[in-house]
């Protein structure tokens, strides 16, 4: 079934991990898929990999100006874009107490003005389109809950959360095509967690069949509701924080 035949998307932070899940997903369910990452050697392989209905564009998320390019070449290749996943980021450990004031805008630089530009792009890019929009942006448990060895993370996301909600309601009470909401993983396995060894002891994540309680998630648990969001099924959903945490949220302590 081509969930989202007809649909033209960008996702940043493509080239591995929950961003290159993403983009194969999409491209699976009958999207034409737009791969961005700083790294593009790394995106244009997901790229080539899915095929004609991929391109790969580097960009950084925190260069104002790449953000017009990456949407003009998107409708040069494919046409207006109807979908935005807010994926790129990274992960630098660092507690209240030794998290450098450099660091800490690093990381929120990605995650947060880089989040910012792209939901700004996409409102004035999709305002206009004569079918449904969707931006998606990737928080975290961490802005649910908190992660104290990571409090620039924890803050860049729990930034992410509220400004989906401003950007939602905005869409709506200007009438606009658009509905943006927010997606709230744990710990799933990509080469950003293993890295950083965020929960990440054992063996791969299968793709499939049930997981314990505390062990990571797949990147395709996160993809398959990007695929919800970004398809006209969840045209009443907007403004929403979606955890995929395998319950984590709700364990008792």
């Amino acid at each position: 079934m081509a969930r989202l035949s007809g649909k033209i998307a960008i996702v940043t932070g493509a080239g591995s991990g929950l961003g290159k899940a993403i983009s194969e997903t999409f491209a699976k369910e009958g999207a034409q898929v737009v791969l961005t990452d700083i790294d593009i050697e790394a995106a244009t392989k997901v790229a080539d990999a899915i095929g004609a209905n991929a391109i790969a564009l580097q960009q950084d998320v925190v260069d104002e100006a790449r953000w017009d390019v990456i949407f003009a070449a998107t409708a040069d290749a494919f046409g207006a874009p109807h979908i935005l996943v807010n994926n790129a980021g990274l992960v630098i450990p660092g507690t209240i107490e030794d998290c450098s004031l450099e660091l800490f805008r690093k990381q929120t630089s990605v995650m947060l003005d880089g989040v910012f530009l792209g939901c700004r792009s996409a409102v004035r890019a999709m305002k206009s389109n004569d079918q449904p929009s969707s931006i998606i942006n990737l928080s975290s448990m961490a802005a649910l809950q908190g992660y104290s060895p990571f409090v620039a993370y924890s803050a860049a996301k729990g930034g992410v959360r509220s400004m989906t909600k401003s950007v939602a309601l905005h869409c709506k009470e200007q009438d606009y095509p658009i509905r943006c909401n927010s997606l709230h993983p744990a710990g799933i396995d990509t080469p950003m967690v293993r890295q950083e060894a965020v929960g990440a002891g054992g063996g791969e994540t299968p793709a499939t069949g049930m997981i314990k309680i505390g062990e990571l998630g797949h990147p395709n648990d996160v993809a398959a509701l990007c695929v919800y969001l970004a398809s006209d099924e969840s045209r009443f959903m907007t403004a929403g924080e979606y955890p995929v945490d395998n319950g984590v949220l709700y364990k008792p302590a």
